[in-house]
């Protein structure tokens, strides 16, 4: 249990009981499942694959599972070793609809539109593990600046979300209606007093309970709505290439783009990820977190389209769960894992879980969407934002709420630069990287944290004097054979004078070294 830090009950490598891992790997699963089968919904509705939907999801779900594995297993390289949830990514459906779309135009049956649709998540997934391989070498595009924009950008573009969710969801008949607002309102409330409080198991199961008090009140006064589990199969078999594999290469260069693009965004949803778990956002250990991750992503859109989903990317909303929880740890990133297979594999689970009513969701994912973005906030924050670095994150920010609140400020622009730059956190990233890079006056990003207090240095001199003089009394320790013991060594006494004042003169100049520094 993590006694350093009273953020966080459980650290990333400390592990949990069976229980407060269950607990804690099922908020995730409710924090994701919607986002994991609603792009798959969004695409077969749009395409007019319905009759292939419950398999499709099954598939979506099951993928996730072991993409959250690999995740947080870290495989050799591929991986970032964090509670990274893997889902199918929203940032694809557009251009998937569009390739679709032209697949219906040209006659092809449904089979023919998903052949390539994971033909093309297939190949566009070999262009963001090739992309991995150079993360290293990008230190100039993934500063604390990019990835604190990117961060807050993937919080705001979420809180749409939850806050659709709490009025009723899309589409409700009775959107933003008073009942609606109330239970949403009340599980929020719920959440956020549990989590405040200083007992660990309310803590960690906050977002459950209340989640469950908001859905036992509608089972009391509405009921739940439970038909879609009768069309439902008990089991669903993963199965490699049920549908074949078909490639057009007009069709890939949007969806290559967007992979970058993805890269990008999955470097600032670990860097969140890191932040929260408290583990270092600059230096070798954090780029080789990065570099892992999005090679893992690209390892697990390459399963996503052998196994009959869409791609995959590191979600962003599960990094809330991690905050408000406090556990952080690895094992829990497991349990998630083995939740999504087992509800993969059997879809009458996930029947049941999507009958939760949209409120009750809307309510729990609304605050831990915020999360992420005061996440993103607090890494901006921990950074000196001096006037470029201000006119930098002002650009970005507003070019992703702008796009949010006026989508048809892009409708006369190509439709594959449509389709890139509707994505929120695409266009942040993207304003921020090429402002960062072309406006003048560019400097190291330093933390805060990384410039010593006058205080910090004068501790830090007392210390090591201190430690020195340890070293030095230690070194030289008298014996009864007239002789001086000298780190095992023998040593006349007139000697150990000339000795000791060179250990002397070595602490002085040190002391003075680190003063002028």
């Amino acid at each position: 249990m993590s006694s350093g830090n009273s953020e966080l009950i459980y650290d990333l490598h400390d592990s949990p009981a069976f229980l407060p891992s269950l607990t804690a790997a099922f908020q995730h699963l409710l924090a994701s499942f919607v986002g994991v089968i609603t792009p798959t919904l969004i695409v077969t509705s749009s395409l007019g694959l319905s009759e292939y939907t419950p398999y499709l999801i099954s598939m979506a779900l099951f993928v996730s599972g072991v993409g959250t594995a690999i995740q947080t297993k870290r495989i050799g390289p591929v991986g970032s070793g964090l509670v990274a949830i893997q889902g199918t990514s929203f940032a694809f459906i557009s251009a998937l609809i569009l390739a679709g779309s032209q697949v219906k135009a040209n006659g092809g049956t449904p089979e023919d539109i998903l052949a390539l649709l994971f033909g093309l998540t297939m190949a566009g997934a070999s262009v963001e593990i090739v992309f991995s391989l150079f993360v290293d070498r990008l230190k100039r595009i993934i500063t604390p600046l990019t990835t604190g924009i990117v961060i807050t950008a993937i919080g705001l573009s979420l809180i749409n979300v939850g806050m659709t969710d709490l009025a009723g969801g899309f589409n409700a008949s009775d959107f933003a209606s008073t009942d609606n607002l109330t239970v949403g309102l009340g599980v929020l409330l719920i959440i956020v007093f549990l989590n405040a409080s200083s007992n660990h198991w309310l803590r960690l199961s906050a977002i459950f309970i209340g989640m469950a008090i908001g859905a036992t009140y509608i089972a009391f006064t509405k009921g739940l709505d439970f038909s879609g589990l009768s069309s439902l199969s008990i089991v669903a078999i993963p199965t490699p290439f049920t549908f074949g594999i078909a490639f057009d290469i007009n069709l890939f260069l949007p969806i290559a783009l967007i992979y970058l693009f993805s890269a990008i965004e999955t470097a600032g949803d670990l860097t969140a990820n890191s932040l929260f778990c408290k583990q270092p956002v600059s230096g070798p250990v954090y780029l080789r977190r990065i570099k892992g991750g999005i090679l893992g992503d690209g390892v697990n859109s390459l399963l996503a389209g052998i196994f009959n989903t869409f791609p995959n990317t590191t979600f962003g909303q599960n990094n809330g769960v991690i905050q408000l929880t406090g556990i952080a740890s690895r094992k829990v990133g497991f349990f998630v894992a083995g939740l999504f297979v087992f509800i993969g594999c059997f879809p009458v689970v996930g029947g049941v879980l999507q009958a939760i009513p949209k409120p009750v969701l809307g309510g729990a994912t609304l605050v831990m969407f915020a999360m992420v973005a005061v996440g993103g906030l607090k890494l901006l924050a921990s950074y000196a934002l001096d006037r470029r670095s201000s006119l930098v994150t002002a650009c970005a920010l507003g070019m992703a709420i702008g796009v949010m609140m006026v989508p048809q400020a892009l409708a006369e622009l190509p439709n594959w630069l449509e389709n890139i730059l509707l994505s929120p956190v695409t266009s942040a990233g993207l304003t921020a990287v090429i402002l960062d890079l072309t406006l003048p006056g560019r400097t190291s990003h330093k933390s805060k944290n990384e410039t010593p207090s006058e205080n910090q240095l004068q501790n830090a001199k007392r210390e090591k004097a201190t430690r020195q003089g340890k070293q030095s009394s230690n070194a030289f320790h008298a014996d009864n054979t007239g002789f001086e013991v000298n780190n095992g060594r023998d040593v006349p006494k007139p000697i150990t004078a000339i000795l000791g004042t060179h250990h002397r003169q070595d602490a002085a100049f040190s002391l003075y070294s680190a003063k002028t520094r």
